[in-house]
């Protein structure tokens, strides 16, 4: 499970690890048995060569007359190095003296052997020492040489090996998982790259594309995306030089109803009651309709790429302010003092229109805006419009900025229902300021919703700020 959570790049490099820590491990296994079976056969040869010698000078100072008194002088004439020498003439056992390696030491499988093979080597363990154990009889004399020749040396040359074998093994584990990571990251360019371009078309750069790649099937690929690309491009274009043309032939007429409408008006007074009512319905509709042409022509910039922003510096709490103002609406505003003096680069056509719209929206659906505030996050600053309304159910947070959705008032169309492009316009201004927008629950109360703009502080304010400290 947690496998599949990993990403595919880290798989790669998992696998990579995974293979080198295999083969790294079969040949310290491999080289260490080798090697083990080289040394102790070294070791065991050396001693060998040692143990005859000492058999033949035992065997060349035994005689009939070998008082057992005599033996230990016997033993403590050889050559021993890290062998402890043994000797058993007539049932009787010599050592060199020492008691490190006695008769109780030897082994009855080595006793067996030797009686009946004539000699015998044993590997074993003596005094948790490794020793091997060599019997040579004395057919001559009646008496049988032993010497016990000490592993210590070998085995600790092994457990060196051992550590370099490890650590090569967890250095190519290591290297294995470096190379990994490279050839994913090579393998995974060509899908970055599309992920990236991907991302650049969603974000509204429509002239993305794909260089062009020297592998058949990448190349095959990149064609693809870029034709997909090309063929989007063409038709947000037209869709959006279509929107843009209805919205421009459409102005005139509607100059001409609202023109004619305004006449119409004018006769309130003479009009019998059913026609003043007619009229009442048809200039709501035109207003609406006036409204959403506006709003189209609005969107049909962005959809073209044309929308530019005319920054200039704006002193964001007074104008909080002079929205309020010039909403011709009583909503409370609440602008901490560290939030007095807080400067923002932006377009003040385009986030007027963002206050407007928040403002207008509370009054159709919230029940009026209740309270406006403005607080610096960081090098961000927030302004939240807050109403009293029921609020926005978490399943339609998601949609309720998207164009020509209004939510659950959707289906409750009357005369100052608005067309559902007010907040799509308010997210499209936001995001062209490189701000955010989202709406949540007002955290004040347990009621209403809470509609939140974040926009970056000027630069040139946060240097003032940091020059000041």
């Amino acid at each position: 499970m947690m496998f599949r959570r990993l990403g595919l790049g880290a798989r790669i490099s998992l696998a990579f690890a995974l293979g080198g820590l295999v083969l790294s491990a079969f040949l310290a296994f491999a080289t260490q048995g080798l090697t083990r079976e080289v040394l102790l056969r070294q070791r065991e040869n050396a001693a060998l060569d040692l143990v005859l010698n000492n058999a033949q000078l035992v065997q060349s100072q035994l005689t009939e007359e070998t008082d057992p008194a005599e033996l230990i002088n016997i033993v403590g004439a050889l050559q021993t190095s890290s062998s402890r020498p043994l000797m058993e003439v007539d049932n009787v056992w010599q050592g060199d003296g020492s008691g490190e390696f006695t008769q109780e030491d030897v082994p009855l499988r080595l006793l067996d052997r030797v009686s009946s093979d004539g000699a015998g080597v044993l590997r074993t363990q003596l005094d948790s020492e490794m020793v091997i154990i060599f019997g040579v009889p004395l057919p001559e004399d009646s008496a049988t040489y032993y010497e016990a020749a000490s592993l210590a040396e070998t085995e600790s040359n092994l457990g060196t090996l051992q550590i370099i074998l490890f650590g090569a093994a967890l250095a190519t584990t290591v290297l294995a998982a470096l190379l990994g990571r490279y050839a994913s990251s090579r393998m995974l360019r060509p899908l970055r790259d599309v992920s990236e371009a991907a991302e650049a078309i969603a974000g509204g750069r429509l002239d993305t594309r794909l260089d062009q790649q020297v592998a058949p099937e990448l190349a095959s690929l990149a064609s693809s995306f870029n034709d997909m690309a090309g063929a989007l491009e063409t038709r947000i274009e037209k869709d959006a030089r279509f929107a843009s043309e209805v919205s421009h032939e459409l102005r005139s007429p509607l100059m001409t109803l609202a023109a004619s409408m305004e006449v119409l008006e004018n006769n309130r007074p003479q009009m019998p009651e059913r026609a003043v009512t007619a009229v009442d319905l048809m200039s709501s509709d035109i207003s609406r309709f006036q409204t959403l042409v506006q709003d189209l022509l609005e969107i049909s910039r962005f959809d073209a790429g044309s929308a530019a922003l005319q920054l200039e510096p704006v002193a964001i709490a007074e104008f909080v302010r002079q929205t309020i103002k010039f909403s011709e609406q009583d909503i409370p505003v609440e602008i901490p003092p560290k939030a007095e003096e807080l400067v923002i680069d932006a377009d003040k056509r385009r986030l007027a229109q963002v206050m407007s719209n928040l403002i207008e929206n509370a009054r159709k659906y919230g029940g009026g805006a209740t309270l406006i505030a403005v607080s610096p996050i960081g090098r961000r600053v927030r302004i939240a419009v807050g109403d009293d309304g029921a609020g926005v159910p978490v399943a339609e947070r998601s949609v309720i900025f998207d164009r020509f959705s209004r939510g659950s008032a959707g289906g409750r169309r009357g005369a100052d229902t608005g067309v559902g492009l007010g907040l799509s316009l308010v997210d499209e201004h936001v995001r062209l300021h490189d701000g955010q927008v989202w709406v949540t629950d007002r955290p004040d109360q347990d009621h209403g919703a809470w509609f939140v703009v974040e926009l970056p502080i000027s630069l040139d304010h946060l240097r003032e700020e940091a020059d000041s400290l």
